[in-house]
C-alpha cells in the first residue's frame, strides 16, 4: 500500500491530504487481518453468516463534484431548491439490524458545491417557502463556508457524529423574483441588503428596432430547434412580431415574455400539423390565438349576450341627452378585454356640487374619485371665472356593480355633464375613453386596443351602421395594434376611430355643434355649446341666488311678527 500512497504524499502539496493518506496508510496497517480471507466453519443446520462488507470501502474516495467537462464556470439553475437539493445531504440507511447508519460514502452534494467558482441562481419565492432553506443561504453566504447536514428540525433521527469539515464557497447567488417580493424582502430582512448587493432589474419589453426583431427572429428560430417544431416562414414570424408589439400596447416595443410568446409557437405547430403543413404559417397563429382567446373569454361572451338581449342597456345607435357611452377594461388573468358602460349625468339648482355616485355608494378607488374631482376645477377654470359655480350635478356608471377604478372615463363624465347643462344631446353611436387634466386636455390611457376592440364587438352583435367609431385621447394613436377585422372596418368605412386632444374637439364630434371659444369680454359665441353651459350655470346662479334671497325675506317676516307679538 506504501507504494502507492507515497507517491500521491509527495505529488500533493496540501497539509490536510497529505495528512489523510497517511492517516490511511497507517488504518490499514493496523487493520492487515481485515484484508486476509478467513475461514468459516459451516455448522450442519445453521445458515452461515452474511458476508462482510468490502474491506477497501473505507478507504474509497466519495467525489462530491466532477467538473473535468467544463470550458467555464459553473452555472446552476436549481429548479427545485429544497434543502437538500441546496445545500446536499449526509444520507442514513438501514443495516440488517434495524439501525440507521451513516458514513462518508452517503455525502451527497448540492448546487452550492456544483456551483462553486461560478454561478447559483435561484428563485427567491421558492428558496423563501422552503423549510429551512432561506436561513441556511443567508448564513453560507455571509460565512462564505458550507457544512453539509441533513436538515432535521425535530430530530426524529439520530446522527452518527458524522461532521464533514467545512467547505470554502466562492459562488455567485443570482435569486429571481418580482419587485414586490423584493421590496418586501428589503424592508422587512436587513440581511438582504448585505448580501445581495446588486440588483438588476428585467424589463417586460424591449425597443422595436431592426436589431431586436432580428434577435426576435433568430428566438423563434431557437425554440423550433430545441422543442422540435415545424420551421415558421416569414410571414408567420411577422405575425409573432406584431402579436409580441400588442402584449406590450404600445407601437415602438416588443414584449420580452418569452414563456407566453413559447406558449404560442407550441400551439401554432399544433395547427400546423393537423394540417399537414410543411411549415407554420400566418393562419396558425391566428389560429392559436383566436383558440386561446376562446378558451378564457368566457365572461366577455356572457357580457356581450347581456347587452344584446338588453339586460345591459347600451345604446349602439341614435342620440341622447346626458347620457355618453364609456369604456371599461377587465382584467381575468391571462386574458384583457373592453366594454362599454352607461354614464349618465344629471344637473339642477343647488349647491351640493359634483356627486360621484359610485364614491358615495363605496364603489369606486382614489384614482376614480380624483377623476371627478378633476372634473369640477375643470368646470370650475372654464365656466366659473364671473359668476360662482352653483349647481347640483350627479353622475353614475349605470349598472356597474363590481366598482369603478382608474381615471380613463373622465372625459367621458365631463361630455355627459355638458350635454345635460347644454341641453345638447349626444351620438351614442360613438364611444369614449380617456382621462382629462384641469385645463380640458385629454391624456392617454390603458388598454386602448381592447376598448376599442369591445365596442366593435357590441357594434357587430346589434348591428354595424358605418357611423360608430371611437374617441380616443390622441396621444394613443401611436400605441394601436388593432385586429386585422377592426383594421379592415375601418379601412371600409364601416367603424371609425376619432383621436382628440381637448374636451372641445371630442364635445364637437359627440354633438356635431361648435364647442366655441372664449371672448374677449369673457362671453362663448352664442349657439356653441360652450355659450349655452355658460347661460345655463348662470341661470341657475341666479336662479339660486333669488331663491335663496327670498327665502331669507320669509324668514325675516316670520321673525318680524313674532316680535310683535311678544311686546
Amino acid at each position: 500500500a506504501s507504494q502507492l500512497i507515497d507517491p500521491l504524499i509527495k505529488k500533493y502539496k496540501s497539509k490536510p491530504i497529505r495528512k489523510y493518506l497517511k492517516a490511511m496508510l497507517e488504518d490499514m496497517a493496523n487493520n492487515l487481518q481485515i484484508f486476509r480471507p478467513q475461514p468459516q466453519s459451516v455448522i450442519p443446520g445453521i445458515l452461515p453468516l452474511l458476508p462482510e462488507g468490502d474491506p477497501f470501502q473505507p478507504y474509497q474516495v466519495n467525489l462530491l463534484v466532477d467538473n473535468k467537462d467544463l470550458k467555464g464556470p459553473p452555472i446552476i439553475t436549481e429548479s427545485y431548491p429544497t434543502y437538500r437539493n441546496i445545500f446536499g445531504a449526509i444520507e442514513k440507511t438501514v443495516d440488517r439490524s434495524g439501525i440507521w447508519r451513516t458514513d462518508f460514502s452517503k455525502i451527497k452534494s448540492g448546487s452550492l458545491i456544483r456551483a462553486n467558482g461560478g454561478y447559483l441562481v435561484i428563485n427567491l419565492l421558492d428558496a423563501i417557502v422552503e423549510p429551512g432553506v432561506w436561513p441556511a443561504l443567508k448564513r453560507t453566504l455571509k460565512s462564505e463556508r458550507l457544512e453539509i447536514q441533513t436538515y432535521d428540525p425535530f430530530y426524529l433521527f439520530t446522527t452518527s457524529g458524522l461532521k464533514p469539515e467545512p467547505i470554502e464557497l466562492d459562488v455567485k447567488v443570482v435569486v429571481v423574483s418580482d419587485q414586490y417580493l423584493y421590496h418586501l424582502l428589503l424592508a422587512y430582512d436587513e440581511d438582504v441588503k448585505k448580501i445581495f448587493k446588486v440588483r438588476a432589474d428585467f424589463d417586460t419589453s424591449m425597443d422595436r428596432n431592426e436589431k431586436n426583431i432580428q434577435q426576435f427572429a433568430e428566438f423563434i428560430k431557437m425554440k423550433t430547434e430545441d422543442d422540435k417544431l415545424k420551421p415558421f416562414d416569414r410571414a408567420a414570424v411577422v405575425s409573432l412580431v406584431e402579436q409580441a408589439v400588442r402584449i406590450t400596447g404600445r407601437q415602438d416595443k416588443i414584449s420580452t415574455s418569452f414563456p407566453d410568446l413559447t406558449d404560442l409557437l407550441r400551439e401554432a405547430d399544433f395547427w400546423a400539423r393537423e394540417e399537414n403543413r410543411p411549415v407554420v404559417q400566418e393562419s396558425h397563429i391566428d389560429k392559436a390565438i383566436k383558440a386561446r382567446i376562446y378558451r378564457s373569454n368566457m365572461i366577455e361572451e356572457h357580457l356581450q349576450e347581456m347587452i344584446d338581449r338588453g339586460t345591459l342597456m347600451i345604446d349602439v345607435d341614435g342620440e341622447e341627452l346626458g347620457q355618453v357611452n364609456g369604456l371599461s377594461i377587465y382584467h381575468l388573468g391571462d386574458h384583457v378585454f373592453g366594454n362599454p358602460s352607461r354614464i349618465t349625468a344629471s344637473t339642477s339648482m343647488g349647491r351640493a356640487g359634483i356627486i360621484n355616485i359610485e364614491r358615495e355608494s363605496d364603489m369606486s378607488d382614489n384614482t376614480h374619485n380624483k377623476g371627478v374631482l378633476i372634473l369640477n376645477g375643470y368646470l370650475r377654470k372654464k365656466y366659473a371665472q364671473d359668476k360662482p359655480l352653483t349647481m347640483s350635478a350627479s353622475i353614475a356608471f349605470e349598472q356597474s356593480y363590481g366598482g369603478v377604478d382608474g381615471d380613463s372615463a373622465s372625459s367621458t363624465e365631463i361630455y355627459a355633464l355638458l350635454s345635460s347643462l347644454s341641453g345638447v344631446q349626444i351620438k351614442q353611436y360613438i364611444a369614449v375613453t380617456g382621462s382629462v387634466n384641469q385645463n380640458g386636455e385629454i391624456q392617454a390611457i390603458g388598454g386602448a386596443n381592447q376598448k376599442i376592440e369591445g365596442f366593435y364587438d357590441c357594434c357587430c352583435m346589434k348591428k354595424l351602421t358605418k357611423k360608430q367609431g371611437v374617441m380616443i385621447p390622441d396621444a394613443n394613436v401611436k400605441d394601436l395594434m388593432l385586429r386585422k377585422d377592426v383594421v379592415e372596418a375601418v379601412k371600409k368605412g364601416q367603424f371609425h376611430i376619432y383621436a382628440v386632444k381637448t374636451i372641445d374637439e371630442g364635445i364637437e364630434i359627440l354633438t356635431g355643434k361648435k364647442a366655441g371659444k372664449r371672448k374677449a369680454d369673457g362671453t362663448y359665441t352664442k349657439g356653441t355649446i360652450n355659450y349655452l353651459v355658460d347661460q345655463k350655470l348662470r341661470q341657475l346662479a341666479e336662479g339660486l341666488k333669488e331663491f335663496g334671497d327670498n327665502k331669507v325675506n320669509k324668514k325675516k317676516k316670520k321673525r318680524g311678527k313674532k316680535g310683535k307679538a311678544r311686546k
